[in-house]
């Protein structure tokens, strides 16, 4: 146990230096190199947006969610923007939500964009849902205020497929997993303004999501600085071959 403390706190000081770090930079004790080798695959990458509780939660996370950094430019988060605010701010911000997971928040669902926005959710879709994934029609519109929060929860499966890929706009968040059926399994992941996520597979379906209000933001114990956040979030169709547990 003390070797896995030592290992967790060795890759976030040399994450920290970087973007990523490459598990066969050389290391300086054969206990830690040992530990680092159960972790993954000899050529694992750790991002640096991911913090995770122990080295199998970071496996298996790292191989289902990913975040692309600055996916959007600032003129294009514009662009998005200007085209959601006029009807978003028409709506009041909600506390209740009907099963619960989120308190301070409005939404919508759009399936027409003007010619611009069109061609920035068609590069989400692309890498995203290649073909022959077929994806829902409508894009979910989540406005989230700066004191908003989203509970831990997992999507219905029967509202939506084994992909979902969310922008992030106008703030910086931290996004935590945590196994549904163990909670000592659990991951913070930093979604940077303008990023992109995608969530697949293992950690859409066994690991229930939320979004971290602005007391609870800190990211690898730094604090991180939370505002109004509006996710622009696609979704793939229901697999009928799974139901609810």
């Amino acid at each position: 146990m003390r070797n896995l403390r030592l290992t967790l706190s060795f890759l976030r000081r040399i994450v920290n230096q970087g973007p990523i770090l490459n598990t066969r930079t050389s290391l300086p004790n054969p206990d830690i190199l040992r530990s680092i080798s159960n972790i993954t695959k000899s050529d694992r990458k750790i991002p640096a947006w991911i913090d995770a509780s122990d080295p199998n939660t970071l496996s298996d996370l790292t191989d289902s969610f990913i975040v692309y950094n600055d996916f959007i430019s600032e003129e294009e988060e514009t662009s998005l923007m200007n085209e959601l605010e006029p009807y978003m701010r028409r709506l009041r911000y909600e506390r209740d939500h009907w099963d619960d997971a989120i308190h301070g928040y409005r939404e919508t669902e759009r399936r027409q964009w003007n010619a611009e926005n069109s061609s920035i959710l068609k590069r989400v879709s692309d890498i995203a849902f290649p073909p022959p994934t077929p994806k829902l029609a409508y894009v979910h519109i989540l406005d989230l205020e700066k004191s908003g929060v989203i509970k831990p929860h997992i999507d219905a499966v029967r509202f939506c497929g084994n992909t979902i890929a969310g922008l992030s706009l106008l703030s910086t968040a931290v996004m935590r997993l945590t196994h549904d059926e163990d909670e000592s399994k659990r991951a913070d992941i930093l979604l940077s303004r303008r990023s992109l996520y995608i969530m697949r597979d293992n950690s859409r379906y066994l690991y229930k999501h939320a979004v971290l209000g602005e007391n609870e933001s800190v990211f690898n114990g730094q604090k991180i600085e939370r505002d109004r956040r509006v996710s622009v979030i696609m979704r793939n169709e229901p697999d009928k071959n799974i139901s609810e547990r």
